[in-house]
């Protein structure tokens, strides 16, 4: 692994430390959407997001070189790297467009809950693709979790008609939030099925394509920048823990650790997401942004006691 729990540090088997790098990566996630808003706001979305992968995957690829794991890299499957590897990059600039072409803060939390969907997607998609086994309580807890997103963009209350109202006058950043949530649905999933008897992802990898993808789109699409010591601290914290650390983390439970336990608690980031960003971003959230992440987290909950961990080596 590229960034770990050293074993002798806590006396556990290889699955349990794996799975405790995935929770150590939610609570890193929390903070993403409001610390990519406040960057977006100062950079430009592009510039923001590019430099975030750029450095993130700049400082990961050198420890890789530095530590002598690069040819780890040559025995990881063509399918893997190709595959996960465009899931990858398509979901980190549909969520960075995403967050950046939100109306306002309001929005943005909005449709931050929108990508909290892959949760119960990682879920959905286990089925056909790693063969778990599922109960017919699966398909109630996904309807509940899609309601909860109506809700919470919804701000004059439960009616189709505002939903309607709301994306047709900005419909960009709920599709492409929906589309990462896809994407990061599939990534979870296949990269357990094509990679989960290899000792190191690919993950440092994938960060430095992000940011070579995003920097190109930035300057096809240039934008206005203001730098601060603020846009700076954030770029520094935004680069090392929910981007090298949380991946990483991410990718390592998801090949070796349980992938369902680390999947079902998962379902609680939405909630700590939506207080960071509200108090981070200064923004009341009303209550039905509030009650429709309630709905998210307990249709996922239903989700996860309805499917089964996949075996080993799926």
């Amino acid at each position: 692994m590229f960034f770990s729990v050293q074993p002798e540090v806590f006396s556990v088997n290889e699955k349990t430390r794996s799975t405790l790098q995935g929770l150590l990566a939610l609570l890193f996630w929390g903070s993403t959407i409001a610390f990519s808003r406040s960057l977006t706001e100062q950079l430009g979305t592009l510039t923001a997001a590019s430099y975030i992968f750029l450095l993130a995957g700049g400082l990961s690829c050198a420890y890789v070189v530095v530590s002598g794991r690069f040819g780890r890299l040559a025995h990881l499957s063509r399918t893997y790297l190709t595959g996960c590897g465009a899931l990858f990059v398509v979901y980190m600039a549909s969520l960075y467009v995403a967050i950046g072409t939100a109306t306002n803060r309001l929005q943005v939390l909005e449709v931050g809950l929108v990508n909290y969907l892959w949760p119960t997607l990682t879920l959905l998609f286990a089925v056909p693709i790693l063969k778990s086994r599922a109960r017919a309580a699966l398909i109630p807890g996904c309807l509940l979790a899609f309601g909860g997103v109506l809700l919470a963009a919804t701000e004059a209350g439960v009616s189709w008609e505002v939903f309607v109202g709301n994306v047709e006058s900005n419909w960009l950043p709920y599709m492409l939030a929906f589309v990462a949530a896809v994407c990061w649905a599939l990534y979870s999933n296949l990269t357990r099925r094509w990679a989960s008897e290899v000792e190191s992802g690919a993950v440092p990898v994938f960060l430095l394509a992000s940011g070579l993808v995003l920097a190109a789109l930035m300057l096809i699409f240039p934008e206005r920048t203001q730098w601060t010591s603020q846009s700076m601290i954030e770029l520094a914290y935004m680069a090392v823990f929910p981007t090298i650390f949380a991946y990483t983390f991410w990718d390592t439970a998801m090949r070796r650790g349980n992938m369902i336990l680390v999947a079902s608690l998962s379902y609680l980031t939405p909630l700590l997401s939506i207080i960071i960003g509200s108090v981070y971003l200064g923004v009341a959230a009303g209550w039905n942004l509030w009650t429709g992440c309630i709905l998210v987290v307990a249709g996922s909950l239903i989700c996860k006691l309805s499917v089964e961990e996949p075996p080993k080596g799926s």
